[in-house]
This record gives C-alpha cells, structure tokens and sequence, in this order.
C-alpha cells in the first residue's frame, strides 16, 4: 500500500453513503458505531460488522483522545465492502504519515509502538491510511468480503490478503478481549478482571501459562493478581510486560508464550487495559485512604481538644499513634532550658516497652536523645537510626517549643508522604493540646489562689458555737466565682457571719469580693454598727461604678439568755437564712433588704433571732437554689425540705448533706459557685 493511497470510493453509487459530524465527546465511539451499523444492515454486509465496529470504535477513540476536536465520520458502502474514514480538525504534519502494513513482523512492532488501535487496524483491515488535510487528517480502513475480487482501481497499491499469520487472533477474540471490563459491583472486581484478560490473551497467543504479579506498596511486596495455566518451566523464556501504573503500585505480566508477531502487543495491549483499571483502583484506595486520614484526624483534634489535662493529653498522644502510625511513639517534653524529659511512650508490643524505655535513655552523639534534641533546635524533622528507626517530629504550638514526637516505622514497610504528612499533622494538633492544657491548668492555678484567698482558711473554734462551711465552685474550675463567706471577730466579744454573692465571674468579679470582704472587716473591726457598715460599703460600691452588685447576709451572734445565743440579722438582697430547729421543722427568717452598688441609698431591716440549743441558722448563695435539672431549679422551698430532717446534727453534718442534696440534684456541673454556711447553738 503506497502514501499515496485514499480510500476506495468506487462503487459508492451501488451501495450506501453516510457522513456526519460528531463532537469530541465520551459517546462519540457508540454514535460512530450506529451509523456503521446502519449502514451495513443497508447494505447487506452484516457479516463485516464485528471487524467494522471494532475498528470503528479504536478510531473515534483515537480520534477523541489525542485530537480533542470534532471529527468527521464518512461511511461508504459498495457490492463487495465497506471504506469508514474518520477525520479530525486537529493540525498536523504530512510528513507524519502512519500507514500500516499487514502481517510485517517489523512493522507491526513499529505500529504497535505507536497505538495499540492501528495494530488492530492493520490486522482486520484489507488496507486502511492516513490522508493529510489542510484542515486536519484522516484514518480510513477498507473491508471487502471474504473471497471478493475487489477491483483494480479499489486496489491500488493493497497489500492482498495472502500469505497471513494462521495465529493471528480473530476478530471475535479481539472484541472480546477490548470489551471485557471489571464487574462494577463487585467488592474487589480486579482479581476476576485480571484472570478475565489474562485467560484471554494466553489463548490468543497459545501461551502454555501465566502470570500478572501487583506490588501496592502497602508492604506485602508482589503479589499474585491472577494465574493461567501451568507454571512456566525451569529454563523457559517467559514474555514479560511491565505494567504502566504510578507510585506506589508497580507490577508486571508474564506469559509463557512462543515468539510470534502478534505475541508481544497483544501482551503490551493487555497490560495497558489492565494498567489502567490499576490506576482507577490506586485512586480509588488513595482518595478512600485519604478519607479515613481526614476522619482519623478529626477524631484525634476532638479527643486531644477534649483533655485540658496536660499529663493526660501527653499520655493519649502515643495511643493516637500506635500501630496505626507507627511501630512505637514517645513524646519528650523540653523545660524552659531546653532539656528533654520523656512524658509518655507506647509500643505495639507492650514487652518491648522496657526496651524502649532503654533505647530513648541512652545518651551519645549518636542516640536517639541527640536526634531529638537536634530536632527540638531546628524545629524540623530529623530521621532516626539504630534499633528504633524511624523519625522525630518537633513539637510547636505558638511559635513555642514544647518537645518532640518520635515515631518508630512499621515492620513491614517504611512511612509512605500520606502517613508523614497525617504523622505532622497530629504534632501540631498535639502540640497545641498540650500548650492548651498548660495554659488551662495555669488558670485553675491561679484561679484556685484566687479563690482560696477569698475564703477564710479555717473557721474559728467558739465554745458553745457550731460554725461550718461548705463551698463548691462552679463546673469551670479555671475560672474564679463571685460567691464568698466569712467569720470575723467584732470588738464586743461577738463574731460577725458573712455570706455574699457578687454578680458575675471572674477576675473583676473576685476584684469585687475582695473589696467587699475587706471594707467588711475594716468597718466592723472599727466598730461600726452593721447598718452603717452596709451603708458605707454600697456607697463604696457605687462610686466605684464597676456596674457590679452584690447580695450580702450579716449576722452578729453572741451570748442571750441561759444558754441561748441571740443574733441579729442584716439581708441585703441576699435570700433568707432557714431557721432549723433542735425539735424538728424548718422556716424562713429575716427580711430581705436593699443590693448593695445598685441605689445610692439602701435599706437593711434588723431582725433579731435567738437560737435555742441545738437550733441552727442555715445560709446559702442563690448557687443552690439555682441549681438546675432541666428545667426544674432545686429552689428554696427544697432546700427547707432536704434541712428538715437533720434537726439535732452538728453544723458540719448539716453542711454536708446540704451540699450532697444540690449536687446530687443534677448530674451536670454546677453552673455557679455553691456556698452553704451553718450557724449552731453547740450548748448543752
């Protein structure tokens, strides 16, 4: 067949003619092969329509990959064939001419080097070339019926069908072999799709047996995908095609096969169709792996954001990381000095663990402890050697340098990018726990001496007077409340109680205790009468204009008649005491006042109290009372229920229980700072 050659047209005016333009489409091959269809069933030609709509679908196939243009679709019936030419508008150069020659060894290697489809066409077709245009080019195939006389003009320059490869493959065969695809609903369809192509193209060459082998890179190195026939005998040559698939797949296919001409491509064609169903599979595991990375670390930030504990947040590092991550981890913290301190480790095998312990030890330039300090220095990752290999990731949140995070490789396999990448990004993620649970436990540090310096240290001990106390912070124990209580001697040989509520939390809230407890202890220790004490505190509290109030109860108790003590009782907006009896019941006393920091003048109505032995005062911030179950608050009138029935018990007794009763009425933290104090009349 000559260069000059163009497809047979003679004749076209005894049979059927159709062109059409197609787009660059996907379902361009499957319009194609309609108007094929339709044009052989026109025609009569029906027995050329599996080598027509093979090679029809290998050109528009072509055509869509490489030339990304529309192309032109021309179908010429005649008597004794078919010609199907498909051009495209992509440019082009002539002297890139392809034009295949039947059953030349050479030149199918050549052909079959530059597209697998034009080893088809060359196969099946009675000629086929390519015709360059000034708009693009064209690939035309002719097919004429078996034992046809084609005429002269049609044969210009054809190589006949003689003297052909009795092994060539059918075209059945190869319709076969191009149609077969993985089952899509399968859980794992590559095995059977393997054995499938596999089985196919060993008979097609006459191969005795086979062998496709696939290394994923997960560790289990090569792998048999699929097996054919018998295993190749010691000394054979074996044909082998490596397969076309991206890091970290790699593999191969193997066939026992004679030397022929079509033995080679057909296994190179098999491989590529194989090959590319690998990459969709490696894809397809790759987005599914980086999937499960996203959730993995989703659940590590929530599980790290859920600990405000610093010990505990560096302990459930290393269980985050083993063995999904790594043979073994350790976390070594850095002091203020640089040197590192080994907080939490953890190995697959808990037998190794001494010997963990004993590797990470070890000192010298060439330990595991200067890897990680060099590490820790350069803030960058640093790989490990020796008998616990793998590498150290700096921990750094904030620009601060907490430690390191030291993670040993798998047995199996070394760490793949996604896993050092997931491995980095847990170290930020636990670096910034760990900074977060040092900055909170430093808050409840301070917010606990905060709070302790607003509470007497202990009460006093009084004859003949019971004092207990019961304080319960809120459920944020990082933050300091506004509920204080006080005992405090006054110049006349009685002692002053003291319970407050200040609004809202805080540091200013505590600042605002503070003030108020101290004023308190100045005015009355000057003896100060207690209404002028309130009186002068609210004015305090006013020109301060911190737009803070406070709830304050004052009661002085000392010596009455016989055995009884009297008290006299100031309410200022704080909710009234409950009087329990020494004989049974409970009840409300006092009348309540004026909040102090509200009003320029306030009002403190005195009522006077006596406590018979045994009786006691009972006074609570409205941390109590508030206290919710849904949306049920414990209230006053249950706290009077719950004292009732511990008529006769010490102050501390009384205290207690109180405080078990809030609690135990809701299962969530207190929302605000519970303050329970119990005044007794301890006489005999």
């Amino acid at each position: 067949m000559s260069a000059e050659a163009g497809p047979a047209t003679a004749g076209a005016r005894d049979g059927a003619t159709r062109r059409v333009r197609l787009p660059a489409d996907r379902r361009t091959p499957a319009a194609a092969r309609a108007v094929v269809r339709s044009v052989l069933t026109e025609s009569h030609l029906d027995e050329l329509a599996n080598e027509a709509l093979l090679l029809t679908t290998e050109l528009t196939t072509n055509a869509v990959e490489h030339a990304r243009t529309e192309l032109d679709i021309e179908v010429v019936a005649d008597q004794i064939g078919l010609t199907v030419t498909v051009s495209d508008f992509a440019p082009g150069s002539g002297n890139e001419l392809t034009i295949g020659a039947r059953n030349d060894s050479a030149e199918i290697d050549e052909v079959s080097e530059r597209g697998r489809g034009l080893l088809l066409v060359d196969h099946f077709a009675s000629r086929w070339g390519t015709t360059y245009l000034p708009t693009g080019k064209g690939v035309w195939f002719r097919l004429d019926r078996p034992g046809a006389n084609p005429r002269t003009e049609d044969a210009a320059g054809a190589d006949p069908r003689v003297g052909a490869d009795k092994s060539a493959p059918s075209a059945s065969a190869m319709s076969e072999l191009m149609q077969t695809a993985p089952e899509l609903y399968a859980d794992d369809p590559l095995p059977d799709f393997a054995t499938n192509l596999l089985s196919r193209v060993a008979e097609m060459v006459g191969a005795a047996g086979g062998t496709i082998r696939l290394d994923r890179g997960d560790g289990q190195g090569r792998q048999v995908l699929a097996r054919f026939g018998r295993p190749p005998r010691p000394g054979s040559e074996l044909l082998r095609v490596p397969l076309t698939v991206h890091r970290p797949y790699a593999g191969e296919l193997e066939l026992d096969a004679a030397p022929s001409a079509y033995a080679r491509p057909l296994a190179v064609l098999t491989a590529e169709r194989l090959s590319l169903h690998l990459e969709n599979d490696r894809l397809r595991r790759a987005d599914v792996r980086r999937q499960v990375w996203l959730t993995f670390l989703a659940e590590a930030s929530e599980l790290l954001a859920q600990s405000l504990d610093v010990d505990l947040t560096m302990a459930l590092v290393p269980q985050l990381v083993v063995p999904r991550l790594g043979q073994w981890c350790a976390v070594h913290t850095a002091d203020e000095w640089g040197r590192l301190r080994l907080a939490a480790a953890s190995h697959a095998d808990e037998s190794m663990l001494p010997q963990l312990h004993k590797v990470l030890a070890e000192t010298g330039p060439d330990s595991i402890q200067a890897r990680l300090r060099e590490a820790s220095r350069s803030a960058a990752q640093i790989p490990l050697g020796g008998p616990m290999e793998g590498f150290a990731v700096p921990l750094i949140a904030r620009g601060q340098r907490l430690g390191t995070l030291a993670v040993g490789r798998h047995q199996r396999h070394r760490h793949d990018p996604d896993e050092v990448a997931v491995l980095e990004d847990v170290a930020r993620r636990a670096a910034l726990a760990i900074e977060n649970a040092r900055i909170h436990a430093e808050r409840r540090r301070v917010a606990q001496t905060l709070q302790q310096s607003l509470l007497p240290p202990v009460l006093p001990v009084v004859d003949g007077i019971g004092f207990a106390a019961e304080y319960v912070p809120t459920g944020d124990d990082a933050e300091v409340g506004g509920d204080f209580y006080d005992v405090v001697p006054l110049p006349d040989g009685r002692w002053l109680v003291v319970i407050g509520d200040v609004s809202g939390k805080g540091v200013e809230a505590a600042a605002v205790t503070g003030l108020v407890r101290d004023v308190i202890r100045v005015l009355v220790g000057d003896g100060k009468p207690l209404p002028e004490a309130l009186a002068r505190l609210n004015e305090t509290l006013v020109e301060r204009g911190s737009g803070r109030y406070c709830t304050l109860a004052l009661a002085a108790v000392g010596p009455g008649q016989g055995n009884q003590l009297d008290v006299s009782l100031h309410l200022a907006g704080h909710d009234q005491p409950v009087l329990l009896a020494a004989g049974g019941g409970a009840g409300f006393v006092g009348a309540s006042g004026t909040a102090l920091g509200l009003l320029d003048a306030i009002t403190s109505p005195t009522a006077t109290i006596t406590l018979a032995p045994g009786d006691s005062l009972i006074f609570y911030t409205d941390g109590v009372t508030e206290r919710r179950h849904g949306r049920e608050l414990f209230g006053t009138d249950r706290l009077r229920d719950a004292a009732a029935p511990l008529a006769g018990y010490s102050a501390d007794v009384v205290a207690a229980r109180l405080r078990s009763a809030a609690i135990n009425f809701s299962v969530e933290p207190p929302r605000d700072d519970i303050a329970i104090l119990v005044l007794r009349n301890d006489a005999t």
